[in-house]
C-alpha cells in the first residue's frame, strides 16, 4: 500500500474503530465494574471475531452474507435478541458500588465477559459491511491479498487503540461511582442503551446491492 493510501486509511479507520457501538458500551462497563486491565482483556473476545470477519471479507463470503435476505436477517436477530437479553440483565442488576481497581476481581469470568464481546461483535451482520465495502476502497489491485492483510492488521491495532480508550474512561467513571443508588443508575442507562442498539439492530435493512 502506498503512503498516501495508508493516510487515508488509517484516520478514516479509526473513527470507525471510535465509534460508539454496542462493543464500546461493553468495554465502558467493563472498565469501569472490573477495570481497565479486565476490560482490556475481555476485547481479545471481541478482537477474535474481527479477525474471523476479516477472513470472510477477504475470501470472498462476506458478500454472500451482505447479499443474501435469509443469512443477514438470522445474524440480525440473534444479534439483537442478545443485545436486549444483556441490557435487561444489567438494568436489573442491583449489586452495590464498588471502587474500580486494576486488579482482578474473583466474583467474574474473563472468559465469560470474552465470550460477550464474541457475540455481540459476530451478531451485528453490520460490521462485516466494513471489510466488504470499507477496506476494498483502499484495496492495491496489484496486491490484493498482501493489502487486505495490511488494512486488517491495522483495523485490529486501532480496534484495541478504542477499546483502551473506552476502558480508561469507564474506570475512571467507576472510580467516582460511591453509593449503590449511583451504581444502578449508571446500570439502568448501560441496560437501556444495549437494548436501545437491539432494537436498532432488528430494524436494520440489508444494505442495497
Amino acid at each position: 500500500m502506498s503512503l498516501q493510501t495508508l493516510l487515508l486509511f488509517i484516520p478514516a479507520c479509526f473513527a470507525l474503530n471510535m465509534a460508539f457501538g454496542p462493543n464500546n458500551l461493553l468495554s465502558l462497563m467493563n472498565g469501569a465494574r472490573h477495570g481497565t486491565n479486565a476490560a482490556i482483556v475481555a476485547s481479545v473476545g471481541r478482537l477474535f471475531a474481527f479477525v474471523i470477519m476479516i477472513v470472510i471479507a477477504a475470501v470472498g463470503l462476506g458478500a454472500l452474507l451482505m447479499t443474501s435476505e435469509v443469512l443477514f436477517s438470522v445474524v440480525k436477530w440473534l444479534g439483537a435478541v442478545y443485545l436486549v437479553w444483556i441490557g435487561l440483565k444489567v438494568f436489573l442488576t442491583k449489586s452495590p458500588a464498588q471502587s474500580v481497581s486494576t486488579t482482578f476481581d474473583s466474583d467474574y469470568s474473563l472468559f465469560d465477559l470474552m465470550r460477550k464481546e464474541f457475540i455481540v461483535a459476530s451478531g451485528n451482520p453490520k460490521a462485516i459491511l466494513i471489510f466488504t465495502a470499507f477496506f476494498p476502497q483502499f484495496i492495491e489491485p496489484n496486491a490484493y491479498a498482501q493489502s487486505f492483510m495490511i488494512m486488517g492488521i491495522i483495523y485490529l491495532i486501532l480496534e484495541a487503540a478504542a477499546v483502551a480508550i473506552y476502558a480508561l474512561i469507564g474506570a475512571r467513571l467507576g472510580a467516582y461511582v460511591k453509593s449503590a443508588n449511583a451504581f444502578r443508575w449508571i446500570n439502568r442507562l448501560s441496560g437501556s442503551l444495549m437494548i436501545t442498539f437491539g432494537v436498532l439492530l432488528a430494524f436494520a435493512r440489508k444494505p442495497a446491492t
